[in-house]
């Protein structure tokens, strides 16, 4: 009977040690999950100083932001290629940021325009080109846009207003002080360029 009675007490303790085992395990790992989660929460978030006063800002991610850097990445690009003034030093300096951003397929475009004189007859008749841009449709998962511009010709005789649609792909890139947004356009060419209206 004592024997029983030791056996019996002995098992109970067995039992609620390991229970007691298991419930320390389950809390230890609960416990490291939430503490991992929290870590991570806090590495997303970065803290901006204005002045003394400190002010919470969130990291985004890279695919969060993709959309919008890949427009803005586009339309640098053709503001660098297509704004161009009748000074020789600057139009060097555009093309040269342009060609930053964009593969051999926009240098074979620019030999071509030089080809046809067109920047020649730029700079000896003192005009001034800008571009606008109207819109920017967006593959993402293909990596390909359409750019929808508008081009403004300013001379001293005339002005034309020409539209100007061109495609071309995307892809990523390491980030430099010369690319910022980390991608390069590929495969770029003119679709469309014609004249709209002569004043």
């Amino acid at each position: 009977m004592l024997i029983e009675s030791l056996e019996k007490k002995t098992r109970l303790a067995m039992v609620t040690v390991m229970l007691a085992l298991g419930a320390s395990t389950v809390i230890c790992a609960a416990c490291f999950y939430f503490c991992m989660s929290l870590v991570r929460e806090q590495q997303n978030q970065v803290y901006v100083l204005d002045g003394t006063i400190p002010f919470m800002a969130e990291r985004s991610k890279n695919e969060m932001t993709f959309n919008i850097e890949a427009k803005a990445h586009i339309q640098l690009f053709h503001q660098y290629f297509f704004d161009l003034s009748p000074d020789d030093e600057y139009l060097k300096w555009t093309f040269s940021k342009a060609m930053y951003l964009a593969d051999e397929s926009a240098l074979r475009q620019k030999q071509a325009i030089e080809e046809t004189g067109f920047y020649s007859q730029l700079l000896s008749s003192s005009a001034v080109e800008t571009i606008i841009c109207d819109s920017i449709k967006l593959n993402e998962e293909e990596m390909s846009f359409t750019y929808y511009g508008t081009q403004m010709i300013k001379r001293r005789t005339n002005s034309i207003r020409r539209s100007i649609t061109t495609v071309g792909r995307l892809q990523n890139v390491p980030r430099t002080q010369n690319n910022p947004h980390g991608l390069m356009i590929t495969n770029w060419r003119t679709l469309e360029n014609k004249d709209l209206k002569s004043y």
